[in-house]
């Protein structure tokens, strides 16, 4: 009898805790349930926040006698059949069923869809206006913000990405704190919420940003030493809340710990499941910060600009580091003055996981030219930039660095069908994507204007398929 009634006790305090999250227990029930746990554990109560995207149905398709630059190691000319979002058979022999649509692709090129390790699309809308700029909170850390609940969804540039070959992006925070909070996979497809973006499992990551842009003048920090004292200083709380948690997590009676949303982040960074991207120019404090991430036990998934990133390419190849790089972007302002053209190869050349990637409106348009621009550059230093490692820079390795590797990035069988076909070799500045698909499903045709969608936004200022 007693054991019976301490039970109900139990359940009955746990039920009480649990209300304030939306899970208020029925009585007599013992503990959460798997999901429930692992639904606080990632700070998202009741499920919420998950992607609705769904891809449309489409056709089974073959495209037929292209260039397949497959970003796996092969370049080689053949055929590609995809079905249910899924590439089913890459070849040079593929047959093709009954009711397939087929596509001739003799003398175009079929790369994986490009993409882009960080924008800022929709988040900083264009046309980018006061009203419109939701990237950058204040504060000297903000983990707790989440970039998806700034995105809108309507915005013209993600119309522009995807004319440019551009599948999937990750839309982060700013950088003008310390850590500005939590960034987002997505794929620039119609829809009406974030959540109908929104790469379905991908992982979450967390910006963060060191060097000038967080030293605010004569608001703390104002030096690099302070910058890392912040970090420092932020990690050891999320050290302690995440030991609270598992603790609770591991034998869920009674009340949760009350919950922090900073915290919750920083201790999710520390299980290893939000992936840290870190705007980072100069070699100095990237190889500061790698210690940081050494002490509280994460790794740094990318840094990001990374101008300096050549001079540590070796303790970038050791830690399993990438750098998110642009192809010759440098001098703006003086953390950014010792970048070289040469940059995006020497890392590659290291080991190291090498990323281009755009931070900008316009050149997240021609991720394609910037791969090209960085493989001439170390062609012209010497150095043996092959066409599937330029390729990788905007396909294999940024997914890899959002944690998506094992779905896009090459042209393999199983791999979600996010892919492009060119006009012509996608290293020449003459030529432009003439299909897209996302999950085996057209998204973007440029003869057809069906498939040439116009934002909201711009409905009676653009003709479908372009123009005034």
């Amino acid at each position: 009898m007693r054991d019976t009634i301490e039970r109900l006790l139990l359940a009955t305090v746990a039920a009480i805790g649990l209300a304030g999250f939306g899970l208020a227990r029925p009585a007599g029930a013992q503990q959460p349930t798997a999901a429930e746990l692992a639904d606080l554990r990632h700070g998202v109560p009741n499920g919420a926040w998950r992607s609705t995207y769904a891809a449309p149905g489409h056709p089974a398709t073959l495209i037929r006698g292209a260039a397949l630059m497959t970003a796996a190691g092969e370049e080689y000319v053949g055929s590609i059949l995809f079905e249910d979002g899924i590439i089913v058979q890459i070849g040079r022999d593929v047959e093709a069923p009954a009711d397939a649509v087929i596509l001739d692709g003799t003398g175009r090129f079929v790369t994986p869809g490009l993409i882009d390790s960080h924008s800022h699309l929709g988040v900083s809308a264009t046309p980018e206006v006061p009203t419109s700029f939701d990237n950058n909170e204040t504060g000297m850390t903000t983990p707790g913000v989440w970039i998806e609940h700034s995105i809108w969804p309507q915005g013209p540039g993600f119309v522009r990405v995807l004319a440019g070959g551009t599948t999937t992006l990750q839309l982060l925070p700013g950088s003008g704190d310390l850590i500005e909070g939590r960034g987002v996979t997505v794929k620039p497809v119609p829809a009406r919420t974030p959540q109908e973006m929104l790469f379905p499992d991908a992982p979450r990551t967390v910006k963060l940003a060191c060097g000038e842009n967080p030293k605010r003048g004569d608001e703390f920090p104002t030096t690099k030493m302070g910058n890392v004292f912040g970090y420092r200083e932020a990690f050891i709380a999320g050290a302690k809340y995440r030991d609270e948690w598992d603790a609770w997590l591991a034998d869920p009676r009674g009340g949760p710990p009350d919950r922090d949303l900073g915290l919750e982040t920083l201790a999710e960074v520390l299980r290893g499941n939000i992936l840290v991207q870190w705007h980072c120019y100069t070699a100095d404090e990237m190889a500061t910060n790698l210690q940081v991430a050494r002490e509280f036990g994460f790794r740094v998934r990318s840094f990001h600009h990374a101008v300096e990133a050549y001079k540590i390419r070796d303790l970038l190849a050791e830690s399993g580091t990438s750098a998110s790089m642009w192809s010759e972007n440098w001098g703006f302002k003086m953390e950014a003055i010792d970048g070289i053209p040469e940059n995006v190869a020497l890392v590659s050349a290291s080991g190291a996981r090498a990323i281009i990637h755009s931070d900008d409106d316009m050149r997240a348009q021609y991720m394609n030219h910037e791969a090209a621009k960085s493989m001439w550059a170390g062609r012209r230093r010497g150095m043996e930039i092959s066409r599937d490692e330029a390729l990788r820079w905007v396909t294999a390795n940024p997914a890899w660095a959002l944690g998506i590797d094992d779905r896009v990035g090459t042209l393999e069988v199983g791999k979600n069908a996010d892919l492009v076909l060119w006009s012509g070799d996608p290293f020449s500045v003459y030529s432009v994507p003439d299909q897209v698909w996302i999950d085996g499903a057209l998204r973007w045709d440029r003869k057809d204007s069906d498939y040439q969608r116009v934002s909201d936004f711009e409905l009676g200022l653009v003709k479908k398929g372009g123009g005034r």
